[in-house]
């Protein structure tokens, strides 16, 4: 249980940042969480929205390059160790963590990350053989509003 996270090539100037949140805010398009990479001279911005394939037109439409990469969001515990038991479950699985970043808000007592995994479909197995909640497009974007 996949869902779409959008990534833009930014560069690595002032304003070039806001220009992008910008257009999907014109659109009407909320940015559920994202994270940002740099290097000197151009970025990276992964965002998650819930329409992805609109997010994608209106920032193309603006000048934008952007692709669409599958991701994995699931709960880990929020307490100390939590992160470390999910990340050894993936680590003796095999599966590479590509990168990761956390959403804004909580599930009770869970923290709720995204996982980018060289191998999401492995990953998603790992992770529910232990009992981890993989979490799904559509609850994902309920929780993220609601």
């Amino acid at each position: 249980m996949t869902i779409y996270q959008l990534s833009l090539f930014l560069e690595n100037k002032p304003g070039r940042l806001s220009e992008p949140c910008q257009v999907l805010a014109k659109a009407g398009i909320n940015i559920l969480t994202l994270s940002l990479a740099d290097t000197q001279q151009f970025g990276i911005m992964r965002l998650i929205v819930r329409d992805c394939q609109k997010g994608k037109a209106v920032l193309e439409a603006a000048g934008f390059i952007v692709s669409i990469t599958e991701v994995v969001a699931t709960e880990v515990a929020d307490r100390p160790g939590g992160l470390a038991e999910v990340l050894e479950i993936i680590e003796d699985g095999c599966v590479n963590i590509e990168y990761m970043y956390a959403f804004t808000f909580r599930s009770a007592d869970k923290a709720v990350l995204v996982f980018r995994f060289d191998n999401p479909a492995a990953a998603i197995e790992l992770l529910r053989a232990k009992g981890i909640n993989v979490i799904g497009g559509v609850e994902l974007y309920e929780r993220a509003e609601g």
